[in-house]
């Protein structure tokens, strides 16, 4: 009876389609770096390895795919841990930052809001003194019959302050206020310094609260040394205002 030899699809590969198969999966395994030292146990669990003639073959079991397996797991869930770190450096790094940025903008704002609140301070044109005249009192020492301003008692020499934060409107000598500061207030009203011993401002320039103005004297129409201080509604003599009730609103306390 004739056999007949199987041909197309019905026919079985051939011991060297099937190992050379085998070698292009290994192959594949090792360039990937997963395989790595397992090639040696491999060799040394498998069988002698098979001999095509063209390369050597290693043929491997279940066991060695299975730590082939296990390996790449490992190495994928290193790799995502790394990327994971680096995600939470960089979102902690992140936020380092944006903390000091806000706390560098809360030190600015509180900052400018302090040197606002000076800005808007008012302090006694003398430190340390007491008013020795007062506000519209009455007598022949004045042209006009009554006290313009109040007197702060003063030995010649002592400093001479800006009550307030404004611009010097005039500076110099002024008749019987002898020698005399006039200042133009951030809120539009005007505070005159008079009878001084020396002027340490010209006209145009910019005070701040508490600032040395120049020092107190006896120029001018005086009995004695004394700072003559008063509070107007414009440069103009004769604009004047209760100069206690004026520095005490700006919170100074007579």
């Amino acid at each position: 009876m004739a056999f007949t030899r199987a041909t197309g699809k019905h026919r079985r590969p051939g011991r060297m389609q099937r190992t050379t198969a085998r070698a292009a999966g290994v192959a594949a395994l090792t360039t990937t770096g997963v395989i790595g030292t397992l090639a040696v146990s491999a060799s040394a669990a498998e069988p002698a390895a098979e001999q095509t003639g063209l390369m050597p073959v290693i043929t491997l079991g279940d066991s060695v795919a299975e730590q082939i397996d296990a390996q790449a797991a490992a190495q994928q869930q290193a790799a995502e841990e790394a990327a994971a770190e680096r995600r939470a450096e960089a979102a902690a790094k992140k936020l380092a930052e944006q903390r000091a940025e806000e706390a560098r903008e809360a030190k600015e704002r509180a900052a400018r809001e302090a040197e606002r609140k000076r800005l808007n301070t008012y302090v006694p044109p003398i430190g340390g003194s007491y008013i020795s005249t007062g506000y519209q009192a009455g007598g022949s020492l004045w042209s006009s019959g009554s006290h313009t301003g109040i007197d702060f008692h003063a030995a010649s020499g002592t400093p001479v302050h800006a009550v307030g934060s404004g611009t010097v409107v005039e500076a110099g000598w002024d008749g019987a206020y002898g020698n005399q500061v006039v200042i133009r207030m951030n809120d539009g009203s005007y505070t005159q310094y008079s009878h001084l011993s020396s002027i340490a401002v010209s006209v145009g320039r910019t005070v701040i609260p508490g600032e040395q103005i120049a020092l107190s004297g006896a120029t001018g129409n005086v009995t004695g040394p004394h700072l003559h201080f008063e509070a107007r509604t414009s440069a103009e003599y004769g604009s004047d205002v209760d100069p206690v009730a004026y520095l005490r609103s700006h919170g100074v306390s007579l």
